[in-house]
């Protein structure tokens, strides 16, 4: 049954009978607090600092219940189109599967079974990769190892695999250096180049469709940079300093990349969904083959449990009604991501596009426009900036929104070069602070006396409601079972905004447009096809570019 706005409105109504009940209320309600706690083995969440009651969770799972939301998890997890505008699966949770194919999967169909078949192959040359280059195998043009490595993606050839090499680099043991480069203005490679050296550097050409503008100009550039000063051919070349990662073998081979280099991904997984295929061969390369298995064996734990619990004790779900109750029904303005970590740093970045990108949406599965608000728009940055940076508007401005808060319990990690009284002091300065602003942003001055009407510039208004994810550590299998738990809470969303969370058809057309463009710029063309605003811009551009005589 997709989402009426006459349910929607039955919810508001809910909700409005809540709007004056203090925070602390809620806090008061035991029974209710228990069922927003869950314990996943590494992950603690702790939702009761929300603006729901049982009974309004109660009706979120029956919606969840006639949205068919089980059945519509089994379809996706077992390879039916789920993405009609593209008439493709979305089998990300498979490249996490481990090497014996559950049960669960091996019965779905012999094409699944194939699919898995080319993913453990897959992981197998990764790994056969990671470990030529660690030890010293594999050499460049001149024979030297490799020390350094060279992303060249963007998006989700980027985002994902940038995320996770910043938060698990303290696990690397190889001593290999990774940088990433996405900027299609060629300014990343322009300050990373320069303190490299081009015998021990390659480079990941990873490309999707191979066919992506911006990769395919850095790609240009790092070669051109390769071949300076170099008596090599530039096929030898490419054989020893560039891997590809694609959809698309013929293409890759056709650039040049040798077919032993070659890594494939497939159309049934998203770009956002990605960074566990072979788009994250700079995560293995950076923390080992090893720990990349971890990673996969801490998503795929959080698969077997969003497959398997039922609506009301299965986690991803219930954070979806949360999410679905704030930004559609309580119409929350935005989300924030705040990690208490600064290995973290690069997660509200990587969420922004798994969630904005699937669920920036105003069309049903039926072709009709929502009636209602989906997602909502998702930023944030590491916790102890954010609260010097715009916590003032969370506390006392007038923007409402919903807030996620994530801290490691341990920092032992990466911070074991400082005394143990360091680690400690570290730890418990920066929980404190986690906690005191989820506090204070969901209870706002109830014990503060500010009956003194000069004193009002100081008042919280309190009321934004807040999860708080308690991580044990931050290593590879925790931090997988995090990024699948976001993956599927962001599916269980799409199910009750009845919208398709896997295609990216905005993102398509600007590309589109842009194509139409460069020929104009390169070229100075005529621009009175253009709207005015774009033809003032190109005009403005073209007086900047002209030699001077």
């Amino acid at each position: 049954m997709p989402i009426t706005r006459e349910y929607i409105d039955q919810l508001k109504q809910l909700a409005a009978g809540l709007e004056y009940q203090a925070p602390a209320a809620f806090l008061a309600d035991k029974v209710r607090n228990v069922r927003l706690r869950y314990n996943l083995d590494g992950l603690f969440i702790d939702a009761s600092k929300q603006l729901l009651d049982s009974t309004s969770l109660d009706l979120l799972l029956a919606l969840a219940a006639a949205c068919q939301l089980p059945q519509k998890i089994q379809d996706c997890m077992h390879g039916a189109v789920v993405n009609p505008s593209e008439g493709r699966a979305a089998l990300h949770t498979l490249l996490r599967a481990p090497a014996v194919l559950p049960a669960t999967y091996a019965a779905s169909s012999l094409a699944l079974s194939k699919a898995h078949a080319g993913i453990q192959a897959t992981l197998a040359k990764i790994k056969h990769i990671t470990e030529q280059i660690h030890t010293g195998q594999w050499r460049g043009v001149t024979g030297s190892a490799i020390t350094d490595v060279v992303n060249l993606g963007v998006g989700g050839s980027e985002l994902g695999p940038n995320m996770v090499v910043q938060a698990l680099g303290h696990l690397s043991t190889s001593g290999l250096n990774v940088h990433f480069a996405s900027s299609i203005d060629g300014s990343q490679l322009a300050e990373i180049l320069p303190n490299l050296r081009r015998e021990t550097t390659i480079f990941i050409y990873s490309s999707k469709s191979f066919t992506t503008v911006d990769t395919a100009s850095n790609a240009e550039t790092a070669l051109s940079w390769l071949c300076n000063h170099n008596k090599y051919s530039e096929v030898l070349i490419k054989r020893h300093h560039f891997i590809g990662v694609s959809t698309r073998d013929d293409l890759m081979t056709a650039w040049g990349i040798h077919p032993a280099h070659q890594l494939n991904v497939w159309d049934f997984v998203g770009g956002r969904f990605s960074l566990w295929s072979a788009i994250g061969l700079p995560i293995a390369l950076k923390i080992g083959y090893p720990q990349f298995a971890q990673l996969l064996a801490g998503a795929h734990s959080m698969d077997t449990h969003f497959a398997t619990q039922p609506l009301a004790a299965n986690v991803p779900v219930l954070l979806a009604l949360i999410d679905f109750w704030n930004f559609s029904v309580l119409e929350r303005e935005g989300h924030a991501v705040l990690p208490y970590d600064g290995r973290l740093k690069q997660l509200p970045s990587y969420l922004t596009q798994l969630e904005m990108e699937s669920n920036g949406k105003s069309t049903t599965l039926g072709r009709q426009r929502v009636t209602y608000r989906t997602c909502p728009i998702l930023w944030g940055d590491v916790g102890s900036n954010a609260q010097h940076a715009f916590f003032q508007l969370l506390h006392q401005g007038t923007s409402r929104v919903a807030l996620d808060f994530i801290v490691p319990v341990s920092c032992d990690n990466n911070l074991n070069i400082l005394a143990a009284q360091n680690i400690k002091a570290h730890t418990a300065l920066n929980l404190a602070n986690c906690l005191a602003q989820s506090q204070l942003l969901f209870l706002g001055d109830q014990d503060d006396n500010l009956a003194d009407d000069n004193a009002v510039f100081k008042s919280h208004l309190g009321k934004q409601p807040s999860t708080t994810i308690l991580l044990d550590t931050l290593d590879a299998i925790t931090l997988g079972k995090l990024l699948a738990l976001y993956e599927h809470k962001v599916f269980a969303l799409s199910v009750l905004w009845d919208i398709n969370p896997f295609d990216q058809w905005g993102v398509e057309k600007g590309k589109i447009i842009a194509q139409s463009l460069m020929p104009i710029i390169c070229d100075g063309g005529t621009v009175e096809h253009l709207d005015d605003s774009s033809a003032s811009l190109l005009q403005y551009i073209f007086k900047q570019n002209v030699e001077p005589s």
